[in-house]
């Protein structure tokens, strides 16, 4: 017999709420809180927080930035901790932050949809309206909210390209959110698919470990070391225009590697600063893994991989060469769109900040991003400061009554 309607499921109404717990949506909370906006709540889809660090990096992982561009606000790491942070230990950082500023976080709650709706709330202002599934249980969740802030993340749903014949590769195909260490690798000749920061690192690691390691790189790249690349940041924290940082570490980077072009690895003829002010582009940070392309040790296949046929990958160069194992290292995508229902320009089709630095944090009827203008940690800890200190601008006549 069937059974009678389910019970409509009555809204938790907050004034903020978060979606990703984070770097950026742990940020968020702990300024508004610091604010005193108490009423800020985080949804998060992972069991953990932090769990980009947690669930999907690699052993070896290490911050590029030094730690003092690797903070959040009001939690400068210790004088005793690393210059660059390891993975485990960043991980750490973001639980006790957490814990420090009583950050609200609801785990295992993944968000179905929000949008905004003008009716609600009955001051005039309208709520958002948020529907979440408790992962745990399957049960549906609603939340009214006058401010919603979306803050989960550039690497939100990992992306595999489809190559023909891949589904057939008979070895190991793993992305790289998948991949911890090389062990079991030894002597086995793999494919790294992707030359970003990812891509290089893990093609290093497998070569240190004694795998014959390939890695296809298809685009053009910039190659800086750590060093280089904070001396760029510091002269940016000073003002200097992006294109004197761009002509002073190129400078360092000829000193430094010479013409990568010679080896596979060819840079764009926009530097390096301003690229990554005006586009999605990282430069790649070198971990050791540019000496072991010059040793022979990992070699450079400048071409897309094509298909697969057996254990023969096909590259658009025509090449052909058989792996044991393939690692894909081509990135992740934001999944945003797929739930938020708002037009008012603030998040593009690809789920990532629609407007250029510093416009992109503020849209229309209470709805913000922060993390998702790809300027790191660093960014986080810029859009957290913004978005808090407007919410709370907005709430301070609510809460003088």
């Amino acid at each position: 017999m069937a059974s009678a309607a389910a019970p409509a499921v009555a809204a938790q109404e907050e004034d903020v709420i978060i979606v990703g717990a984070g770097q950026s949506g742990l940020a968020v909370a702990a300024c508004l809180s610091l604010r005193g906006v108490r009423s800020s709540l985080v949804l998060e889809r992972d069991d953990c927080v932090g769990s980009l660090w947690r669930k999907r990096a690699y052993d070896r992982l290490h911050l590029h930035l030094a730690k003092q561009y690797s903070a959040l606000p009001h939690a400068p790491h210790p004088d005793d901790a690393p210059t660059y942070l390891p993975r485990d230990a960043f991980a750490d950082y973001l639980d006790g932050y957490a814990s420090r500023f009583g950050v609200r976080a609801r785990l295992r709650r993944e968000v179905r949809s929000a949008a905004f709706d003008p009716a609600a709330g009955g001051d005039g202002r309208g709520r958002w309206a948020v529907e979440a599934i408790d992962l745990g249980t399957g049960k549906r969740e609603l939340y009214e909210a006058r401010f919603l802030v979306v803050a989960s993340g550039e690497n939100d749903e990992r992306f595999v390209p489809e190559v023909p014949g891949m589904e057939a590769f008979p070895g190991k195909v793993m992305h790289a959110a998948e991949y911890r260490s090389p062990e079991g690798m030894e002597g086995k000749a793999v494919l790294v698919v992707g030359g970003g920061n990812s891509g290089m690192e893990i093609a290093y690691d497998l070569a240190s470990a004694g795998a014959v390691t390939s890695i296809a790189v298809r685009s053009e790249l910039h190659l800086v070391t750590k060093e280089i690349w904070n001396v760029g940041m510091a002269l940016y924290g000073y003002h200097v225009p992006a294109w004197i940082i761009d002509k002073l570490v190129l400078l360092m980077c000829a000193v430094v590697f010479g013409d990568t072009a010679r080896h596979g690895l060819r840079r764009p003829a926009v530097g390096p600063f301003t690229m990554k002010l005006t586009s999605p582009a990282y430069p790649v940070v070198d971990v050791g893994t540019y000496a072991k392309i010059r040793s022979g040790e990992v070699r450079v296949l400048p071409a897309a991989v094509k298909s697969v046929r057996g254990n023969v990958v096909e590259f658009a160069d025509g090449n052909r060469h058989p792996f044991d194992a393939i690692v894909l290292a081509t990135g992740y995508r934001s999944t945003v769109r797929r739930w938020l229902k708002s037009e008012d320009g603030l998040i593009g089709d690809d789920g990532l900040a629609a407007r250029p630095y510093p416009e992109h944090w503020k849209g229309e009827n209470g709805l913000y991003c922060a993390g998702l203008v790809r300027r790191g940690i660093y960014g986080s800890y810029e859009d957290a400061e913004l978005i808090a200190g407007d919410i709370s601008e907005l709430l301070r006549p609510k809460q003088v009554q």
